[in-house]
């Protein structure tokens, strides 16, 4: 089949809505997940779509890109109604949906990927690569993406894969796309670089329904928020129009001064309290260098650093994911054996992994199976696995960390992004550990999600335990008692309570002088509290 490029539009100077929703129903048995929702995008518009965890934001992505079909209610599409259902080659005309999870394949090159099925002109003909690579470099050069064509897929940054998915989704014709947490695995850089070239893409005429948790970033980028909760349409408002309470309150139906936004109350962690968590001199080539942190009974320590800094990596060495060249790690005096995940399991070091989908979960496999993986020698005599015990367990685990779900035997695929993050995290706590390495555990979920998984990390440090919660996520930062920020491998400053976000951001890209007042012990490649 032959492509489609359609040229730039000059500016959205056709009013006519690129969607127009009303009345949007949709059951999935007795689960109401949309009912009577609505939303307008205008053209060359960067409209907002905030919600909780299961407010019927993924619902209705799925409506606008014709996955699903409504039960009742109308959908336009520039004026016209929706395509019929299943008519894939209408629906990519008019509207595509850039995911959190990229949709490229790493294997092919930056050409194949954006004309998939697409590469030759006609069916008959044999796909001619010069003249492929010189289409694509024409369609990237339209939209101004300095991509390689021939680059392959997997050597991109995450910012330049959603470039690509971009570039393709327009290459069909559609001038609406829907970008889902686009920001969710982007430094600051790489988000600033992400806005603009959204910004210069409004300027053509090109709409976006933006779709995040962090809620500044609907303040930075877009001119029109849509607030859904509890799968009805909640109100449409100007951005600059609402304030951040009002957003929150409209999200959640409860008033700032009573829903505690500030995060979990501290405790004071005494002076004396023995070191739960000791790194000592640890050393990963590419990843950090002489890392040396103490984290102590009855306390949260904060791991803060951009994509580059090594902090992810290091996190995921006390789990045993990695094994250093140099260095040791101890956890209530017994010193780990690195690179070996049964070890610190034994040890008793749980872990909430970095991605949730492609580091946490079976997706086909049931909430139950997912929450006790780490604990399958509890359910059963003799190596075996009783379903009963699996169940009863899960279903301790279920009420303690609040999953909604319709049961223990659901799918975990069918459960909403919070409440998926929660069995993560349910599983990670299922060993009773000593210490938890949380990294970015706030990824992709709702204000009242985050509130409650960080609160939850609290409760572990007063049962005398150590939480290391790895993040570049200033909300998740500010729960600690104490932040230790990384600079591209090595300890940058440590900050106790009462920080400013400039200050932090400035540590965490390198700008932070070892003799900032706000540092407090240690120098730029060692830092700890004893």
């Amino acid at each position: 089949m032959a492509d489609t490029v359609t040229a730039p539009l000059a500016g959205a100077a056709d009013p006519t809505p690129v969607v127009e929703a009303t009345g949007i129903t949709k059951r999935f048995g007795a689960t109401v997940a949309l009912h009577d929702a609505r939303i307008t995008v205008a053209p060359g518009e960067s409209h907002a779509l905030v919600g909780r965890n299961g407010a019927g934001k993924s619902t209705l992505v799925s409506i606008l890109t014709g996955i699903q079909q409504p039960d009742s209610g109308t959908l336009l599409l520039s004026g016209s109604p929706a395509p019929a259902f299943g008519d894939t080659d209408a629906w990519r005309s008019r509207v595509a949906c850039v995911y959190q999870r990229s949709t490229v394949i790493g294997e092919l090159t930056v050409a194949e990927n954006l004309f998939l099925g697409r590469q030759s002109q006609s069916a008959l003909r044999p796909i001619r690569w010069k003249e492929l690579r010189r289409r694509a470099a024409d369609l990237l050069a339209e939209y101004r993406v300095e991509v390689d064509p021939a680059a392959r897929a997997q050597d991109l940054t995450v910012e330049q894969r959603q470039f690509v998915e971009i570039a393709r989704a327009l290459s069909f014709g559609s001038r609406f796309i829907i970008l889902d947490e686009p920001t969710a695995k982007l430094d600051a850089r790489g988000i600033d670089r992400l806005f603009t070239k959204l910004r210069q893409l409004q300027e053509q005429g090109v709409a976006f329904l933006f779709i995040s948790h962090h809620l500044q970033e609907v303040y930075d980028l877009c001119s029109s928020v849509t607030v859904y909760r509890d799968a009805r349409h909640i109100l449409t408002a100007p951005v600059a129009e609402l304030g951040h309470e009002a957003l929150v309150e409209a999200m959640t139906g409860e008033s700032g001064s009573g829903s505690g936004s500030s995060g979990p109350t501290r405790r004071t962690v005494a002076a004396d309290a023995p070191g739960v968590l000791e790194i000592s001199g640890l050393e990963l080539p590419g990843a950090y260098t002489e890392v040396s942190l103490t984290v102590r009974s009855g306390e949260v320590v904060g791991l803060a650093g951009a994509t580059a800094s090594g902090n992810v990596r290091l996190g995921e060495t006390v789990a045993g994911l990695h094994r250093p060249q140099a260095g040791r790690i101890t956890v209530a005096g017994r010193e780990l054996r690195t690179g070996d995940v049964p070890s610190a399991l034994a040890a008793g070091v749980g872990l909430v992994p970095e991605d949730r989908h492609l580091q946490g979960l079976v997706t086909e496999r049931s909430v139950a199976e997912n929450a006790t993986l780490t604990v399958t020698d509890q359910l059963g005599p003799y190596g075996t696995v009783l379903p009963s015990r699996t169940r009863a367990f899960a279903q301790r685990m279920i009420e303690d960390l609040d999953i909604k779900t319709p049961g223990a035997a659901t799918p975990v695929s069918a459960l909403s992004g919070g409440n998926q993050q929660k069995v993560v995290v349910a599983r990670a706590l299922a060993t009773r550990p000593r210490v938890v390495v949380a990294i970015r555990p706030t990824n992709g979920v709702d204000v009242k999600s985050k509130e409650f998984l960080l609160d939850r990390f609290q409760q572990v440090a007063d049962d005398g335990g150590a939480v290391l919660i790895v993040s570049d996520e200033l909300d998740d930062l500010r729960s600690c008692d104490r932040v230790v920020a990384m600079f591209h491998g090595r300890t940058a400053g440590e900050f106790q309570p009462g920080w400013t976000d400039e200050q932090l951001v400035a540590a965490m890209e390198g700008m932070a002088g070892p003799q900032d007042p706000h540092k407090v012990k240690g120098t730029p490649s060692h830092a700890s509290h004893d």
